[in-house]
């Protein structure tokens, strides 16, 4: 796949991680993120026993309208602070920091908080302690922030094929159906062609790195380069979308913060057939809230399955699976799938997905349009190939084509051109049959002009030689063969 472990800008894609970092001009976007929310949540902490005391002002000088609104606010800002809480948490556990489970259990206690609660000092401790233990940019060092860019080495990880055989495994192909897959970011197209042997498979992939790209050819049958997010690719025409997309951005200079794995999710959606199969691979920090729900508000039989121990220690994978069908609102079953991610240890492990679980589409589907968002000479062939562009420009006129009749009779001059040219060149079908072939030759004639005086004496001699053409006909009939110039 794409480089499952970073997405970084196309400028820094060859740069040094540890350079970058000493320099300035990259960020470990985690630490980034958990530096801002330390700063929110030690402002939110000052600010809710402010809110109390105006509350219990409020209610002493019996203005309880006042005091009613103001509690309205307090209520608000201990909501923003619970989910400000949890949102620490996929973060700390990207960084394997033990504060993760303590994440998870400050939020409920901040939720159970009685907020007509006089005393406010030891909650606002332990937010303020738990903030300020938060690794951030300032606090962790260069050591630390090293390893875990090391961590996310900016080298290329495609699936382990191992993976993506139990993964097929689980999937029912129809036969008699030619099926189609897409890989959004194929990498060398090696896991899509694994996926698609033994079975009626046309494969489809688009790899912004150019040489995976060029490799990837030799793999799939269409190969679209460039960015996934500038490629014009059909709707609704693949059985399955393989998708493992880039998971770690980082901050650059420019100052871009966000990460794919949600747009890659939306924008392959739209490309996978009602009941076609989505696999989605990412690690299971990554499978946040809203990522949940567009799954679950999409997909039917969703599952999620960990990657076996030696390949989730090292990159803490899931493949969550299922069929698209017409979205409807499904909350119930994306916070069930959010609460499954967050707790790995007891997730099924791949080898438990049921042989033939996914059944296919048993349908044909055609992939109209597939371009890649930069030019790419093999496409290129391809598409011209298809056009019929070309065929109308090279094929031959009517007129070149078919026997030329003219409207009127032709005079004898004209018959004579004709016949020189070659156009009149074969047998004649007429009341007397004849052949004729027709022919111009260069005829040099040489002429003298002498130039005398008055009295008749020679002057001199003018010697000029002209060529001019001759047309010959030589003409077969019944009665034998005669030439005519």
């Amino acid at each position: 796949m794409e480089d499952p472990a970073m997405t970084v800008e196309p400028a820094m894609q060859d740069a040094d991680a540890g350079a970058a970092e000493r320099t300035g001009t990259q960020r470990f976007f985690a630490l980034e993120q958990l530096t801002d929310q330390a700063q929110t949540i030690s402002l939110i902490a000052d600010a809710l026993p402010v809110y109390r005391e105006q509350t219990g002002e409020k209610l002493d000088a019996e203005e309880k309208a006042q005091a009613f609104e103001i509690y309205k606010v307090l209520e608000q800002q201990r909501n923003a602070l619970v989910t400000l809480i949890h949102a620490t948490r996929p973060f700390l556990l990207e960084l394997e920091h033990p504060l993760a489970g303590t994440a998870e259990i400050l939020a409920a206690q901040v939720a159970a908080f009685q907020l007509m609660t006089k005393d406010y000092s030891k909650l606002t401790a332990a937010l303020k302690r738990f903030a300020g233990s938060l690794p951030t940019n300032q606090t962790t060092n260069a050591s630390v922030i090293g390893r875990l860019m090391n961590n996310v080495r900016m080298g290329y990880y495609p699936t382990d094929p191992d993976h993506v055989t139990l993964i097929t495994r689980g999937i029912a192909f129809p036969s008699g159906i030619t099926t189609n897959l897409l890989d959004p970011c194929c990498g060398t197209g090696v896991a899509l062609r694994r996926m698609a042997t033994g079975n009626n498979c046309f494969c489809y992939g688009v790899e912004l790195d150019r040489s995976r790209a060029e490799q990837a050819q030799a793999q799939l049958h269409r190969v679209g380069f460039g960015s996934f997010f500038g490629a014009h690719i059909s709707f609704g025409a693949f059985h399955v979308v393989f998708l493992n997309p880039p998971y770690l951005s980082v901050l650059s200079e420019n100052g871009g913060r966000s990460r794919d794995e949600k747009r890659f999710l939306l924008e392959s959606l739209p490309l996978l057939t009602q009941g076609g199969l989505m696999v989605y691979i990412v690690p299971y920090y990554r499978l946040t809230e809203d990522i949940c729900r567009v799954f679950c508000d999409n997909f039917e039989d969703v599952s999620i399955h960990r990657f076996m121990d030696g390949e989730f220690k090292k990159f803490k994978q899931v493949a969550v699976m299922g069929l698209r069908r017409q979205r409807t609102d499904n909350e119930t079953e994306a916070e069930r799938l959010c609460k499954a991610a967050s707790h790995p240890e007891q997730l099924p492990t791949l080898d438990k997905l049921e042989a033939g679980r996914y059944a296919l589409p048993a349908s044909a589907l055609k992939v109209e349009n597939f371009r890649g968002a930069e030019f790419n000479e093999d496409e290129l062939a391809r598409q011209l190939k298809a056009s019929s562009s070309f065929e109308r420009i090279l094929a031959r006129s009517k007129l070149d084509s078919e026997v030329k009749r003219p409207p009127l009779p032709l005079s004898i001059s004209q018959v004579g051109l004709i016949g020189g040219s070659g156009l009149i060149n074969g047998l004649m079908e007429c009341d007397y049959p004849h052949i004729i072939k027709g022919r111009i030759i260069k005829e040099r004639r040489s002429m003298s002009e002498e130039h005398r005086s008055e009295g008749g004496h020679l002057i001199s001699t003018e010697y000029r030689d002209t060529i001019s053409n001759r047309m010959i006909f030589n003409l077969l009939t019944p009665n034998g063969f005669r030439s005519l110039a």
